[in-house]
């Protein structure tokens, strides 16, 4: 048995020092550090690692951070909902959000043209230069051809992108494909929508876009999953790796719990009844917010790895 180990502050520790003094303090912190070692595991096993997150996360500052884990490739396929797709390219293109709090007056930031997220704000303006960019990022995409899949959509915008803080971007320049199976539920599904009234022949192939994420991986391959939230995103990913034989290795970061039999709180337990993720597999749920989960678990595995010689800053 492990015990319980007292934690105590000292000078310049390293991110990594820090969550594995955590891992012995008890409750989720146990749970962070198991996190940690298993995300650490699916790299040195050159597992195939599928990233899912929402665009809740992209709101947040943590959108730069997952560009460089593309950048260094410790990212091979990307699953995410629609909202991540029009912040990315906000934010690429200039736009910026704010903070501000919980118990604002909603109404009064309706009439102000502010949106919320929680205790983050996104102006309506915002929404326009994005509306004005991507009618001439359509125009663009129908000059060349006129039938995408998603990926393929998603990577022909990325290098239309001069941003290195780009999601978009950087998984356009690495070669890793984002899937995003609920592309109609925002904005940009609307703007889809619109430029398709007057191009009929423009088509957006979401059945191929999951035959490409189910030939993503195959049975031989070793499958990882990091699922930071749930809903559609994550659900994809677990499904594509059923297809194939189920995840070696998982990691759920989430707010949800499973007591009401939603996705988005499903434990990795759970996942093994349906084959999701392998009897055996390495899995972890950590609950917590991710804002402030994901980034110690994840820059610990960096340093780790780092100092192993398997990933190198650039």
């Amino acid at each position: 048995m492990v015990k319980v180990k007292d934690i105590k502050w000292k000078k310049g520790v390293r991110v990594s020092e820090l969550v594995k003094h955590l891992s012995t303090t008890g409750f989720q912190a146990v749970e962070l550090g198991k996190a940690v070692e298993c995300i650490a595991k699916m790299k040195r096993e050159n597992a195939k690692i599928y990233f899912t997150f929402t665009s809740n996360m992209v709101t947040t500052g943590l959108r730069g951070f997952f560009a460089q884990l593309i950048k260094l490739r410790m990212v091979d396929v990307a699953i995410t909902t629609v909202g991540s797709i029009e912040e990315d390219i906000m934010k690429a293109i200039g736009e910026d959000f704010y903070i501000g709090n919980y118990s604002a007056d909603d109404v009064g930031l309706h009439e102000k043209g502010i949106n919320r997220v929680g205790n983050l704000l996104i102006r309506n303006e915002s929404y326009e230069k994005f509306e004005s960019y991507m009618l001439d990022v359509l125009r663009k995409l129908y000059e060349k051809q006129n039938r995408y899949s998603v990926t393929e959509m998603l990577k022909e915008i990325g290098l239309m992108i001069k941003d290195e803080n780009s999601i978009l971007y950087q998984a356009a320049k690495n070669n890793v494909p984002i899937f995003c199976p609920a592309i109609t539920d925002g904005a940009f599904g609307f703007h889809l929508f619109m430029f398709q009234q007057d191009h009929k022949d423009f088509i957006i192939d979401v059945v191929k876009d999951f035959a490409d994420l189910i030939f993503s991986s195959t049975h031989d391959d070793k499958k990882g999953i990091i699922a930071l939230g749930g809903g559609v995103s994550k659900h994809h990913a677990i499904l594509g790796t059923l297809l194939n034989g189920g995840a070696d290795y998982a990691v759920y970061m989430t707010t949800a719990h499973e007591y009401s039999g939603s996705l988005s709180g499903a434990t990795t337990r759970e996942a093994k009844s349906w084959g999701k993720i392998k009897d055996a597999a390495d899995a972890v749920t950590v609950i917590g917010d991710v804002s402030i989960t994901f980034p110690l678990a994840m820059m610990s595995v960096l340093d780790i790895l780092s100092d192993e010689g398997i990933i190198n800053e650039e």
